[in-house]
């Protein structure tokens, strides 16, 4: 099983770099690579599900290389019982939505490239280990958000894609310090999940109170519009396929 992780994050990405070289013309060659593109994520996630070992709570498929080595950043992936599942159900829900997405006519070749796009990025937040990883990921995610509720969305679009960058850079800057801090806590400075999870009790509660707090925000900010109610001005002018993709995003 080995890059099974990797294969299945980066699969709509590779699927979007083939949509950059069709014609824009080209509309059911684009479908076409959007289909395959979201469902094979989907039968490598249900071989994830099939091949989880539910009688440990250690991290499974895990995937290790050195990155950055002079920052101690590594390209750090794996799962548990908690992010197998949210794997699976991205994957679902990418698919069923791309599906939804063919009665997109304007512009329908960036539309795909940036929903690939976005599918990447949710599909690794749930497997980084690596903090720095987990963060370009997250920031990947809500780029192609923006464009897509900024050119695809309802009334007043552009209001709602500036009103959603502006909280989620809000949360970003959070987040970024907390896992500075992180780093230049930990001894040797590390940005391995793991590692932190190992040495947490080390820590002062001060620091973890902390860093918590900063999470929250971050998390919390970016979530504020997860939901109809919680945010009905940017849900309702993002394009409908992409108001499905919501709730996987956070």
């Amino acid at each position: 099983m080995s890059g099974l992780l990797s294969w299945t994050i980066f699969t709509p990405l590779l699927g979007g770099i083939v949509i950059l070289f069709l014609p824009k013309e080209s509309h059911r060659a684009i479908r076409g690579v959007t289909v395959a593109a979201t469902a094979l994520p989907l039968l490598l996630a249900i071989m994830l599900l099939a091949n989880f070992d539910t009688s440990t709570s250690a991290f499974q498929f895990v995937e290790h290389a050195s990155w950055i080595p002079a920052l101690n950043v590594n390209y750090h992936l794996g799962v548990d019982g908690l992010s197998v599942p949210m794997i699976a159900l991205t994957t679902l829900l990418s698919f069923l939505a791309a599906l939804i997405s063919f009665n997109i006519t304007n512009r329908v070749k960036e539309y795909f490239v940036f929903y690939l796009l976005l599918e990447t990025g949710m599909l690794g937040v749930f497997a980084a280990l690596d903090f720095f990883l987990f963060y370009v990921f997250w920031e990947v995610m809500l780029v192609p958000m923006y464009f897509l509720i900024g050119i695809w969305g309802g009334p007043r679009k552009e209001y709602a894609a500036i009103k959603f960058f502006l909280y989620t850079l809000f949360g970003s800057i959070f987040m970024l310090v907390a896992i500075l801090a992180l780093y230049f806590t930990s001894q040797p400075h590390s940005l391995s999940m793991i590692d932190h999870i190992g040495s947490a009790s080390q820590l002062s509660r001060g620091f973890q109170m902390f860093a918590f707090v900063f999470f929250f925000i971050a998390f919390a900010r970016s979530r504020r519009c997860r939901s109809i109610h919680g945010c009905p001005t940017r849900m309702s002018r993002r394009p409908r396929r992409c108001r499905s993709c919501w709730p996987a995003c956070f």
